[in-house]
């Protein structure tokens, strides 16, 4: 009896990133998510005829900049080229994009999955310009063009990927470098980065690439590990049953979970590929090359190394921080306020994150601030309120905003320290409370608590729980 066949699984990315630019790529056009449809266009984003675009040098500057992150080979010498194809959502009839020469190639991605590291690598990072967005409603489709024309760089990773959990961590791991970067804002709500996949799978052994279908338009990092799980099993299960891949472009539908045919799959001389006519060649030099290398920030990798050596924390809490720039630089931020780094990751991770999902909220939209969590967090180290207190002035600081001292005198949320009035609420505890009292002597520790309890209780929680500990045991003990 023949042993089953085993798949190899190839998969490649390809992944549209729009850039940080104030304005579109070849026009003045404001570069912003939300307007209403239609109101940041021009003549040139609407493909009008006689217009001329102009390039904006800041998506050169990102693009590059992103090739640098990514360990790319710059070339000094790229252009531009017309990709025609005739879609509603195309104003001119072609894209302009970039074919032979783009502006940066080689470089890869990092990734780990069940503790095993594995390098991505790229093919190629190119620039274009993003197409107008397609609305449909119930009878009707309109064409809204306001993201024509905005800076779009596409990132094409050589078919290294080989499960749809890598695919998953590859677009996290490179949306978390983009992010640190400035390249982009990262949101996949709005669009900012949105893939097409290209999966094939063959026979272990195998050396030649199977036939691959493309699933096009994924924009969530979770419908692709879906659409990839399913179209992965959907190839297995022809090849098992003797038939043979068409190679093809799919759609993936979310809500009944599988991928369908659209289209045969294009090759690049349908798309008629040539030269730009309206633009130059673009001509890099070495000096802004290094200015911009020097000025790369911290990549995500090296801030987790950094906060597991220097500030001591466990990698778990390092990872956690960096996943969102943001957090890490809140957190980095409370530490300059003089948090100390544990107890800042305790809060930042538990609280703080917590806080933000239920109101699903961005850091930006939270009223605390990093001195005001550094300030919290002495006054809990001092003993001037315990962690439930705590918890409430961080809640007041979360949404409105406040001292944390000012927060803690106007509800009255200082910790009684005071030994008199210790004093009296551990005796008026034992007194209330005989057979407790005679259960802890008789070796019962349990009663014990049972009265710490009690004092908490008569004190309404603001008393010193360590202090409360200490003043039981002493009158107990002796």
């Amino acid at each position: 009896m023949n042993a089953p066949v085993t798949y190899k699984v190839s998969i490649g990315l390809e992944t549209h990133v729009q850039l940080r630019t104030r304005s579109k790529i070849w026009c003045t056009c404001p570069n912003r998510f939300g307007r209403p449809p239609n109101t940041d266009v021009c003549p040139v984003c609407l493909g009008y005829p006689g217009t001329m675009p102009v390039l904006n040098a800041a998506a050169v500057k990102q693009t590059v900049c992103a090739g640098l992150l990514l360990g790319c080979t710059i070339n000094y010498r790229s252009k531009f080229d017309r990709k025609s194809y005739f879609y509603p959502d195309m104003p001119k009839n072609y894209q302009i994009s970039q074919y032979d020469q783009p502006l940066c190639t080689g470089g890869a991605v990092t990734i780990e999955v069940d503790d095993q590291p594995r390098t991505i690598r790229i093919q190629r990072i190119h620039l274009e310009e993003d197409v107008a967005k397609n609305v449909h409603f119930a009878d009707v489709s309109g064409v809204d063009f306001n993201r024509a024309g905005t800076p779009l760089m596409e990132i094409v990773s050589e078919p290294d990927i080989e499960s749809a959990d890598e695919a998953f961590a590859y677009l996290q791991a490179l949306k978390q470098m983009l992010v640190y970067g400035g390249i982009t804002d990262g949101n996949l709500e709005e669009g900012n980065i949105r893939c097409d996949i290209n999966c094939s799978v063959r026979p272990v052994g195998q050396q030649e690439l199977g036939t691959k279908t493309e699933i096009k338009n994924m924009n969530t990092f979770k419908g692709v590990h879906r659409s990839l799980t399913y179209e992965i099993q959907r190839q297995i299960d022809v090849l098992q049953a003797g038939g043979r891949i068409t190679q093809e472009t799919r759609r993936w539908d979310d809500e009944r979970g599988v991928t369908s045919a659209m289209r045969s799959k294009e090759y690049a001389h349908d798309y008629r590929y040539f030269p730009e006519p309206d633009l130059v060649p673009v001509v890099l030099e070495e000096s802004p090359l290094e200015t911009w290398r020097a000025a790369l920030p911290e990549m995500p990798a090296q801030r987790r190394a950094r906060f597991v050596a220097d500030l001591g924390l466990p990698p778990y809490d390092a990872e956690v921080l960096v996943a969102d720039k943001a957090v890490a630089d809140f957190f980095e931020a409370a530490l300059a306020a003089g948090a100390a780094p544990k107890p800042a990751s305790n809060w930042v991770m538990t609280e703080l994150l917590r806080a933000l999902g239920e109101k699903e909220w961005t850091l930006a939209e939270a009223r605390i601030t990093p001195e005001n969590l550094a300030r919290l967090l002495q006054l809990l180290e001092e003993g001037q309120i315990n962690t439930p207190a705590a918890k409430t002035i961080f809640s007041a600081c979360f949404e409105q905003g406040g001292d944390p001292v000012a927060i803690m005198q106007a509800k009255g949320l200082s910790q009684v320290s005071d030994e008199g009035a210790l004093t009296a609420w551990v005796d008026a505890a034992i007194a209330a409370h005989p057979k407790s009292v005679a259960d802890y002597q008789g070796g019962k520790p349990a009663a014990l608590q049972f009265l710490m309890g009690q004092v908490m209780r008569a004190s309404r929680g603001k008393a010193n729980p360590p202090k409360v500990l200490a003043a039981l045991k002493a009158k107990l003990d002796a």
